[in-house]
Order: C-alpha cells, then structure tokens, then sequence
C-alpha cells in the first residue's frame, strides 16, 4: 500500500514521498483494518508534514516513479529538527474510512463494513490498523469527509471546556478565534451558556464572528487593542485563555489585560503584589515561531503553561472518553461540522503549490485529503 512519509535528510533537504510499504494485518482480537478515504491538514500535521522546510524553495520531483516534492530545510529550522533527521515519518493525526476487515472480538466485529474516525498518527495512507477503542462509529448519514476531523478540533473544543471547569472558570478567551476550532468553541460556548472572549488578527474575521452571534470579539491589529482586551475580559470576568500564537507578545499581553481587568474590581484595596486571583494563560499551539515575552505588571498570581488534546485525551477516564465522543458523533454535522477550502489527493498535494496553500493556515483555508472514494 502506499503511505506518505516525511523525511529530512542531514544535508538538510526536506523529500515529501509516497512510499510503497506492507499492508498491516490483524494480529489482535480488537484490531479492525480501515481503507482510508479522507483526512484533514491540520495546523499540527503540518509541523511535522513540513518539518520548517522553506517551501519557497519547494521542487517537484518524482520518487520511486511517483509524485514527491523536495525543499530546503533552513539551519535554524534544522536544528530544531535534528532529532528526526535521517528517519521518514508518517503523517497524519486523524481521518476517517470504512472498516474492511476486523478481529474476534464484539468491539471489532461491530464496526466491521462501518465509517468509523480514528485519531493517532499515520493517517495519510491507503489503509491503517486501529484498536475497536480508538475509533468513532460514524452515524449512518455521515461520510468520510464528515468524520475526518471528529477527533483534533471537537477534543480540543471539548477539552477546553472540560479544564474550564476543572480549574474553577466561568469564562474563557480564545486566540486565533475565527478558524474551525474557534468558530466551534464558539457553538459550544453558546450552548454551555459559558462567556467567550475571541481574539482576531483582522477586522474581516471579527466581522465573521459576530455574523455568527459572537458577543465579545477583539481585533488584536486594532490600535486600542489592549483596552478593548481589558473591558471585553472585566465584562466576562474572565480568567483563563487559550493561546494559539505561542510566540511574541500575546501571551503576556493576556494575563497583563487580566491583571488589569482584576484592579478594576470595586471596593479593591492596594496591593503591592497585584491581585491575588489566578489568571491562567495556556498556549495550545506556535503560529508564531518567536521567543514568547512578557510584561511587567501582572501581579504575582499568573500561570503560563502548555495545553496538548492528546494529552487531555490521554489522561481522561474511559467512561469520560465514551461521553465525549457520544456527542461528537451525535452534532458532527452541527456544533463539530468542519469546513474546508479545498481538495487534493495523496497525489496531488505533493507539488509546491498545493503545499503552499494547505500551508498558509488562513481563516476558513483548511485542506482536505481525499484518500479515496468515500
């Protein structure tokens, strides 16, 4: 069968390639084999899709007589990658495809010829073995491009709210708020009834999002950004915030619009330490690549951490894990639909411009693969 792989060389040229490697087989009772249809290019695949390659520099080549793309790997970038130089790497977080074949046991046999999603790595391929438990039965009226995406984006929307809750929060914020993730948190913040604060890079996108019922949106190119980010935070009394940039100022900017939100609080006497209230900024993903700073001015009660899916995921109890995806499946096509801006193959996103494009990581701009007929 063929799978994509991602290799970097230590001359530092990244290869994009199909290769030609052994179909699994079922060697467990709770295994099922799944023929791969469709799977989505998520910010997350593309890290290790791309590898920091500089895709201006991007060439098509062929491998093995098929379709493959090479294109440099800047020092910098290959530093930070020095870890898996030399060895190709299959892609893919998650997708979705029918089960062909399945083991003894009642979990396996009970997908079998069923659209199931799946989540855990190598998903850009024409077949992958899965456990009964790491699959999604879709209902009967979605297709594979339905269920391609019921894993990263509904999770992480999902598990946000699970840790609001957790660590005590009434209200959130939300960067990068107009992509897919953030327009779903937003359906499942209306329905929660939970106050949500979206940030956005640009006016258009804060027009979208309040097209879609948003109440508190802030456009973080706005000259007066900060001082909307402080009244939009005091009004939500939000807490809590979930950073998609990683890099640069936002982070800090947050607990500092917090901090300041907190001081306005009436009856608040002075403190020479700030407030005494947890602020919590999580940063769940680098769409900008440079050292994360902060500000003074943020009181001595603040917490900067990191916050993964696949880690929340991990660490749910199985019966937690059941009740989510009961729901995901129940509004895939509503609270968790995803939407995509275009199409390709296997084949056909290994040239230059259809990488350029899935690599952008606009609004709306995600790319689906189609694996096959599905």
């Amino acid at each position: 069968m063929l799978a994509l792989q991602s290799l970097i060389r230590p001359e530092g040229q990244l290869e994009l390639s199909l290769a030609e490697v052994e179909q699994p087989r079922i060697t467990a009772p709770d295994q099922v084999l799944v023929r791969m249809e469709a799977a989505p290019l998520n910010p997350s695949d593309m890290s290790l899709l791309l590898g920091g390659a500089d895709l201006r520099g991007a060439q098509a080549v062929q491998v093995d007589g098929r379709p493959a793309v090479i294109a440099p790997v800047l020092p910098a970038a290959l530093a930070v990658q020095a870890g898996r130089v030399g060895q190709p790497l299959a892609v893919g977080n998650e997708g979705a495809g029918t089960v062909v074949a399945a083991g003894s046991a009642p979990e396996a046999q009970a997908l079998l010829g069923r659209k199931v999603a799946m989540m855990g790595g190598g998903m850009y391929a024409e077949y992958r073995l899965m456990s009964a438990g790491q699959c999604l039965g879709l209902p009967p009226h979605a297709s594979a491009a339905d269920g391609a995406a019921a894993f990263v984006n509904p999770l992480t929307a999902l598990g946000m709210l699970e840790t609001l809750r957790r660590e005590g929060h009434k209200a959130m914020a939300l960067t990068a708020a107009a992509s897919n993730l953030g327009q779903m948190v937003l359906r499942l913040c209306e329905t929660e009834g939970v106050p949500l604060v979206s940030i956005v890079r640009r006016p258009e996108q804060a027009t979208l999002l309040r097209s879609l019922g948003a109440q508190h949106v802030v456009d973080s190119s706005a000259e007066d950004f900060l001082p909307c980010l402080t009244d939009a935070l005091a009004e939500t009394g939000t807490r809590l915030a979930f950073d998609a940039t990683g890099g640069g100022q936002m982070a800090g900017q947050l607990l500092q619009a917090m901090e300041a939100a907190l001081l306005r609080q009436p009856g608040r006497t002075y403190d020479r330490y700030g407030s005494q209230i947890h602020k919590q900024v999580y940063i769940y993903g680098y769409l900008e690549r440079t050292p994360t700073t902060l500000p003074p001015g943020l009181g001595m009660a603040w917490g900067l951490g990191g916050w993964l899916v696949f880690s929340f995921w991990r660490d749910l109890p199985s019966e937690r894990r059941a009740q989510l995806q009961e729901r995901v499946a129940a509004e895939l096509t509503g609270t968790f639909a995803c939407h995509y801006a275009r199409e390709f193959t296997l084949q056909g996103l290994l040239t230059p411009e259809a990488l350029r494009q899935s690599a952008q990581m606009a609004t709306g701009g995600k790319t689906l693969l189609r694996l096959a007929p599905g």
